[in-house]
């Protein structure tokens, strides 16, 4: 083992201040002004650092980090003078010299709690009009900070009307107190909590995580939001199929790996931001966990003194800034060719006529062919995120900065969810390209839903996903809830569906995921054959690209998006700018995967046609970041 200094660098500033709010702690009562915090890495909280052992804290060393820098009151007065309650409904007093007394009480509902379990949130539920999923990330994460673990989840989602509309949450988190990094077998733990860091070699990297969270009991609260309030966040990489299918699929005979990225990362969040954007809520929360201390008073007071940090950073008043940039780009069309490709026009279609030789000897009925393209930028990765978010929209909008890479993602389809051990898979299969007018639309819709080699495609892929819940679901509770809904996109439509399954009472969360890894919408039919010929007739590896990304909450609830629609920046491939006009920005190489489904009757200049039209429409992001906060520089 050797100790850890943490890479996380974040900003000092906070939001702008939540005004004529009472803030109230939630679950366990108002704020305090706590004195002590642990030895953490984080910076954030600016303490001297050693590896901290149970019942030993460390004093705050800067002034940052002292009780008066922290709110020291559950009181916060905006300039109308109205005050208003939130939280776990007993009352904190009317100003700050009467805070003591709701203190005491969250302490001692704290302590209750703890007695029956080890994993206790606190909270607090602040209003805030002026503060945004975008400015919490900035206020959490600097700049140019692009190494450190973080996230930013969004999401819009259609009416049945084809309207969009905004999800209800969306959850920002940074400094994760936990890594988990796997490549090929090697596991990597990195505690940072206590510390210290870990290597090990392993079977199947993806009982790690399962292990960990075997020793918790979490004290869920009914007043949180029904979102994602803390836990593991990550990717998956394709290549997590390995872990699953040691025999036909092993790691030798996957493609050149020529990024050596992480074929898993996670982080564990005890800190996340969630905003309710109906009822204009944003909870503040801390996970305490219990047995990191030698005193259910010890692990209160550190755990409200990390709460009362996090909300000094969202009410600071010296907000970051943030470009305002400007949209003159027509956002519904396609951004220009991408020349760069892992594999030529000719090698490609090489690889189509390969494949289909195999489909007419009968190995297989359908196989996802992909190809990675290549585009350089001086737009920022977060400021492509900004973009991407207007040129398109979609149900998992994701911002995830991870080991060794940064991914920007728009994804429209659910690898796996579960919730409540109910299994959700949603296989997206059969595109065409949206219409000028709405009645165009209408009219590419018809056609869509009676063009037979989509709807054929569609439905075995659909019978693919059924395989999937089936393998871990309980004798008849597998169903097709929907079946060939039309979804809409910015640049497109899809064929949609819906499966569904009871988990089985034995299995958890992880059971699930490893089902679906990776999903047959990506791979192929029959799925681990279609898999062998994919590392036969692909050049590189996949990486995140066609694996998922998501989170993996505390109470064992899951929700993994299937890496579609993503841009990967790998982090060692940037280069800083030294001179001119682009001086001090950084050069980024972003990669934009894309595939097509290959059945008996392809045609090989069509299905490379449709993965540049795929990456043209991702590139579209780029454009847009390029000209709105780069251009006018």
């Amino acid at each position: 083992m050797e100790a850890l200094t943490s890479s996380s660098s974040s900003s000092s500033s906070g939001g702008p201040a939540a005004s004529h709010v009472r803030r109230r702690a939630s679950a366990f009562g108002p704020s305090s002004s706590a004195v002590r915090c642990r030895g953490t890495t984080r910076s954030s909280l600016r303490c001297c650092y050693s590896p901290r052992r149970p019942g030993h804290p460390l004093k705050c060393s800067a002034a940052a980090s002292s009780p008066s820098s922290a709110p020291a009151s559950a009181v916060v007065k905006g300039a109308g003078g109205l005050d208003l309650d939130f939280g776990f409904g007993f009352c904190s007093g009317s100003g700050s010299g009467s805070a003591k007394p709701g203190r005491d009480a969250e302490a001692d509902k704290f302590a209750e709690a703890a007695k029956k379990g080890n994993l206790v949130p606190l909270y607090e539920c602040i209003v805030s009009d002026h503060l945004t999923p975008v400015l919490a990330y900035r206020c959490l994460v600097k700049e140019d900070d692009k190494e450190s673990p973080s996230f930013l989840f969004e999401s819009v989602h259609q009416d049945s009307h084809g309207i969009n509309n905004v999800g209800r949450y969306s959850m920002v988190g940074a400094h994760p107190a936990m890594e988990i990094v796997a490549e090929e077998n090697k596991v990597t733990i990195m505690d940072h909590e206590e510390g210290r860091q870990t290597e090990q070699v392993v079977d199947d990297p993806m009982q790690v995580p399962r292990r960990i969270m075997e020793n918790w009991s979490p004290q869920l609260i009914d007043e949180l939001p029904d979102a994602f309030c803390g836990g593991w966040v990550g990717y998956f990489s394709y290549d997590t199929v390995r872990y699953v299918e040691k025999k036909k699929l092993p790691f030798s005979s996957a493609p050149e790996d020529d990024r050596n990225l992480p074929d898993v990362h996670l982080g564990l969040y005890n800190d996340v931001i969630v905003f309710d954007h109906v009822e204009k809520k944003v909870y503040v929360i801390h996970w305490v966990q219990l047995n990191r201390y030698s005193s259910v008073e010890e692990a209160y007071q550190d755990g409200r003194y990390r709460l009362d940090m996090m909300l000094s950073r969202v009410h600071n008043s010296n907000v970051p800034s943030l470009s305002a940039g400007s949209v003159k780009l027509h956002t519904r069309q396609f951004g220009s060719p991408l020349e760069k490709s892992t594999m030529t026009s000719d090698e490609y279609k090489k690889a189509v006529l390969q494949a289909k030789e195999h489909i007419l000897a009968g190995d297989i009925f359908q196989i996802v062919l992909s190809q990675r393209f290549e585009r350089r930028t001086y737009a920022d990765p977060f400021e492509v995120y900004r973009a991407l978010r207007i040129v398109n929209p979609s149900p998992h909008l994701t911002y995830l900065q991870a080991r060794g890479c940064i991914l920007v993602a728009s994804s429209p389809e659910i690898l796996t969810r579960v919730k409540k051990g109910k299994i959700v898979n949603r296989p997206l299969a059969g595109t065409v390209r949206r219409g000028k007018t709405e009645k165009e639309d209408e009219l590419l819709k018809k056609q869509l839903l009676n063009d037979e080699k989509q709807c054929a495609e569609h439905v075995m892929l659909v019978d693919l996903g059924r395989n999937d819940v089936g393998k871990v679901s309980k004798p008849g509770s597998v169903k097709v809830e929907t079946l060939m809904n039309i979804e809409r996109y910015s640049h497109v439509m899809h064929i949609s569906s819906t499966v569904t399954g009871e988990l089985f009472d034995n299995l958890t969360c992880w059971d699930a995921l490893r089902a679906a890894l990776p999903v047959g919408t990506v791979s192929g039919a029959p799925k681990v054959k279609a898999m062998e010929l994919i590392d036969e007739l692909e050049v590189t590896r996949r990486g995140p690209y066609s694996g998922g990304f998501g989170g993996v909450s505390f109470a064992g609830d899951t929700l993994i998006a299937l890496a579609l629609r993503t841009i990967v920046f790998p982090t060692a491939m940037s280069s800083l700018k030294k001179e001119g006009i682009m001086c001090n920005r950084r050069e980024w190489v972003a990669h934009l995967q894309a595939g097509a489904g290959i059945v008996a009757d392809s045609k090989p200049d069509d299905e490379q046609r449709e993965c540049e039209n795929k990456a043209a429409a991702l590139a579209r992001a780029i454009d847009l970041a390029e000209s709105a906060f780069i251009n006018n520089i």
